[in-house]
């Protein structure tokens, strides 16, 4: 049965690459008109820093996979510290969503908040998070109303978070930039 697996792929392979040859330009049919760097050397160098090329994964090794830590993602980073005069309740990072406790000012104690905030997305966008709050409101006998608001402080709950995040993935970039290598070639210095 593996054998018959194996077979049908060699087959299949043989039948797209016999299709991708009659389409007749392209991959199998290039446009010779073009002039070509004689120097197969430099001609390399220029596809390196053009960025073309291509990678079969040989020689490299297998990782363990990419793992996103929360100080990465400048969304997550600009939340906690936006929230972070409220101590939280369940903080779930893969699954994207912070919700904090009930928070009340010294001035009334008998009113109280709770934000969660849902990632739907890791870029730094309006769209990529959704902020809920919730009032909850007792009386004297400890009896509880908990109603979702929509004010004035979700806008800038949000919008505190997006500026925030703004600077975080840009200072990110820089030194992702900073750390990357540059290039250099031993026939680069003599232009």
């Amino acid at each position: 049965m593996n054998i018959l697996i194996k077979f049908c792929k060699l087959i299949l392979i043989f039948q797209f690459f016999f299709l991708l040859s009659g389409c007749g330009t392209g991959f199998f049919n290039p446009d010779w008109s073009k002039t070509a760097e004689p120097d197969g050397k430099e001609r390399a160098r220029q596809n390196v820093r053009e960025g073309r090329g291509i990678d079969i994964g040989l020689g490299t090794k297998s990782k363990g996979g990419d793992f996103l830590f929360a100080s990465s993602n400048p969304m997550w980073r600009a939340s906690l510290d936006t929230i972070d005069f409220m101590s939280l309740s369940t903080v779930d990072y893969a699954g994207g969503l912070i919700i904090t406790d009930w928070y009340s000012d010294s001035q009334s104690s008998n009113e109280s908040i709770k934000i969660t905030i849902k990632f739907l997305d890791n870029a730094v966008r309006v769209d990529a998070m959704d902020i809920d709050i919730h009032k909850r409101t007792c009386s004297q006998n400890n009896n509880c109303v908990i109603n979702s608001i929509e004010s004035d402080l979700n806008f800038q709950i949000k919008d505190k978070i997006l500026k925030k995040a703004a600077i975080y993935s840009k200072d990110l970039k820089e030194r992702n930039l900073k750390k990357r290598p540059k290039k250099v070639f031993s026939g680069d210095n003599e232009r």
